[in-house]
């Protein structure tokens, strides 16, 4: 098997990682909170059971992601963190207690922090202009797998039987059948996945010229060059790459200390630089702006989930099918977003995308705060009003998740994308776990909440619009390029 057939399968593993990621979430969110009440904990114990996931993962991301750039290798770090995820599921199939389910989301969190290493090899492995395009497919099976959950859940809500010592009900069922998809997927993992050499993007248009001489088929999206010397990037043969590149690593070390950081950001991204980005990377005005963008945005998307489910309790009465179906119907429409944006990121500026995926999310707070907080007229009238509410809150997300991603990835050092890639995902994760506690306890409270989360989104889309000009993709490692392969 040839490297063309092994990266191919490769990024269909990873579609499958991500897609499991998204069963998980839509088996246990529309369930966990009257799994709660069964375990008689208190309210603000939704919150908490939300944001444990979020913590673990927010503190392993990086160090996943430092292990995949110092080793060039994703495999065995996805192999290692898929048993948190087994042993996490189990345990909260097992609900002896509240305490006990926490805990559970906070041992599957940690799995979740292989995450940056995927984004790093995939940053390495897809050139600039076709980045964007790449990161909304994986996107999109994770929402593939949102879709998908709830279908699941139809026939985890029947289960009503012993296994052991152990009940299967249709709050247990979803930890013991993740569970099992865990395991399977740790086999698929060692048969189809495979530490390809990835390029970078420096090398990208060398590559693909290469190809065309040689008469290879057009390009293929998530398809990155084969003719890169194996040697470079295979764990068994680190120890050349680290030999081979030693002198390189000092002489850059060198310049770094007796220069200013930011002037030699772009000669660093270039070359092999170190493996840990100087601090000074990651507080330039356009990183800052990006992850503040990651922040917000995941902030309010977490806080709306979480008043999702007691919001159509209350106003509507939905049950677990009612919520199953409504996350199945969202699901479609993220899904069908994201591939807008594949389509949409070869024709227009990742900024721009940026710009309108805020404007379009502003709208859907405004409207929230007006239809929502107070909600007037008949049943119709009301379910309506949150159908529009929800339905742009999600037009709007894959237009910010994409456009931030792949200009993170741009304006940040190549050679460091693990570690990069693990702290804009640790942000993320900070999100994530305020989010929830933010709307678990202002679930009465819908002015002050949505209100919040208003201000936010205008801070932030000023911030862009400040920063605009810096929102792309540094001019001078183009011209570093081409001193580079002159030289």
């Amino acid at each position: 098997m040839d490297n063309h057939q092994k990266r191919s399968l490769t990024f269909f593993t990873m579609g499958l990682i991500f897609m499991l990621s998204g069963i998980e979430y839509a088996v246990i969110l529309p369930t966990i909170w009257r799994y709660l009440q069964i375990l008689e904990a208190p309210p603000y114990f939704l919150g908490l059971g939300l944001s444990a996931f979020s913590l673990t993962g927010l503190l392993t991301g990086p160090l996943f992601g430092l292990w995949s750039d110092r080793t060039k290798t994703t495999k065995s770090i996805i192999l290692f963190s898929n048993f948190f995820e087994i042993a996490g599921n189990f345990m909260y199939f097992i609900g002896y207690s509240k305490w006990l389910l926490l805990c559970s989301r906070l041992v599957a969190g940690v799995g979740a922090g292989a995450g940056s290493s995927i984004f790093g090899f995939l940053t390495r492995s897809t050139r600039p202009e076709e980045r964007a395009g790449v990161f909304a497919a994986i996107m999109a099976c994770r929402q593939a797998g949102l879709l998908v959950g709830p279908a699941f859940n139809l026939f985890l809500r029947l289960c009503d039987f012993k296994l052991g010592p152990f009940v299967v009900n249709k709050y247990t069922s979803p930890g013991i059948f993740m569970c099992l998809l865990w395991v399977l997927l740790q086999f698929v993992i060692l048969a189809m996945y495979w530490d390809v050499p990835p390029i970078s993007s420096e090398e990208g248009a060398v590559m693909m010229e290469m190809k065309q001489e040689e008469g290879d088929e057009e390009e293929v999206p998530l398809m990155g060059s084969d003719e890169e010397p194996v040697h470079t990037y295979r764990a068994v043969n680190s120890n050349q790459s680290e030999t081979s590149t030693s002198s390189e690593m000092q002489q850059v070390r060198g310049a770094s200390e007796i220069s200013n950081p930011f002037e030699n950001f772009s000669a660093s991204r270039v070359h092999k630089g170190d493996f840990v980005p100087g601090k000074a990377e990651f507080l330039r005005e356009e990183v800052v702006v990006l992850l503040t963008a990651q922040f917000i945005t995941l902030f309010n998307q977490t806080a709306l989930e979480t008043m999702v489910t007691p919001l159509t309790q209350r106003y509507f009465s939905f049950g677990e099918l009612g919520n199953s179906l409504m996350y199945s119907l969202c699901g479609v429409e993220v899904i069908l977003g994201f591939f807008f944006v594949r389509w949409l990121s070869t024709k227009v500026a990742d900024r721009a995308v940026l710009a309108v995926g805020l404007v379009i999310c502003s709208t859907a707070c405004i409207w929230c705060l007006i239809f929502l907080c107070n909600p007037r007229g008949g049943y119709g009238w009301e379910l309506t009003a949150f159908i529009v509410g929800v339905f742009l809150q999600l037009l709007g997300l894959p237009f910010v998740a994409v456009s931030q991603v792949s200009l993170f990835s741009k304006v940040t050092a190549e050679k460091t994308q693990g570690f990069s890639q693990g702290i804009r995902r640790s942000v993320g994760g900070l999100a994530t776990i305020l989010g929830p506690l933010w709307a678990g306890g202002l679930t009465d409270n819908l002015y002050i909440m949505l209100g919040m989360m208003l201000a936010l989104l205008l801070m932030i889309t000023v911030m862009t619009v400040l920063s605009y000009d810096r929102l792309t993709e540094p001019r001078t490692v183009q011209c570093a390029q081409g001193s580079d392969s002159g030289g």
